[in-house]
């Protein structure tokens, strides 16, 4: 062993990964297709995740599915041991997973779409979330709330919670179509905030679109939370900043990466 070890450090030698992945029909890598990087969110989902997967041996290989339309299949193509898709998938990534069928196992993280028999989906309560953040603007005694709903399955649902908590208390839901950036929310919280009968209220569609919120009102001269509520959804990093002490629902993002390990590990295993 010794005289192995000392050829090995003269030699600089180091194992081929290639020739070991063909022995053992394994590359231990995971395919990570994020839907956009530029979110902070998905940054702590991936802090959750990757320990989990180098606890495992398994190496995460990080592709954009927002700029790369074919990243799916060209993980797939990389005979990566397992997929994980972050946040909403775009339809041509989606349709690449359908495809793919049993070949790889796959978990969506963060939200719910593809919803396919081979596929786990880790995610938190989206609705039940919309609701406490009605709920806590209804007790702060306001009856103007608006709400940027956000995309896909998660606005859907996020927003189903936000007209619940409004039915219940006898009041008209006001839905505003936006998405998860900061400038649609500006751009929409302007339009809110400009009407003759303006939101006191307003439930982000996420974080990022809450920023948008604020910027909106400090154009308008409006104070936050004097003139105007404010709660976003997810409790990223920013939101703790001391300037913006940002209301917010935790979602748990790096508790949904762990489990999204967990569940992927396990599915490689054959568990």
């Amino acid at each position: 062993r010794q005289a192995v070890l000392r050829a090995v450090a003269e030699l600089g030698y180091r194992p081929d990964p290639v020739a070991r992945s063909l022995a053992e029909r394994r590359t231990r890598t995971v395919g990570v297709v994020i839907d956009d990087l530029s979110n902070p969110w998905y940054v702590a989902l991936l802090d959750g995740l990757r320990p989990v997967l180098h606890r495992h041996g398994l190496r995460p290989l990080l592709a954009d599915g927002h700029t790369e339309p074919d990243a799916v299949q060209a993980l797939s193509d990389l005979r990566v041991d397992g997929l994980v898709l972050v946040g909403t998938p775009s339809p041509s990534a989606a349709e690449q997973v359908k495809a793919l069928g049993n070949q790889i196992p796959t978990v969506v993280a963060g939200t719910r779409e593809p919803r396919l028999s081979a596929v786990d989906v880790v995610a938190n309560d989206d609705y039940r979330g919309a609701q406490l953040a009605t709920t806590h603007l209804l007790e702060l005694g306001h009856r103007r709330i608006a709400h940027i709903v956000g995309e896909g399955e998660v606005g859907r649902l996020r927003r189903a919670g936000y007209e619940a908590v409004m039915a219940d208390a006898g009041l008209v839901p006001r839905c505003v179509t936006g998405d998860w950036t900061e400038a649609t929310g500006h751009r929409v919280a302007t339009g809110l905030l400009r009407s003759s009968d303006r939101a006191t209220a307003i439930v982000a569609a996420n974080d990022l679109s809450a920023i948008g919120v604020l910027a909106a009102a400090d154009d308008l001269g409006l104070r936050v939370p004097e003139d105007l509520s404010v709660v976003g959804y997810d409790d990223t990093w920013f939101a703790q900043l001391q300037r913006l002490s940002l209301t917010t629902i935790n979602s748990h993002i790096t508790e949904v990466g762990e489990v999204a390990g967990r569940t992927l590990t396990a599915r490689i295993d054959g568990e």
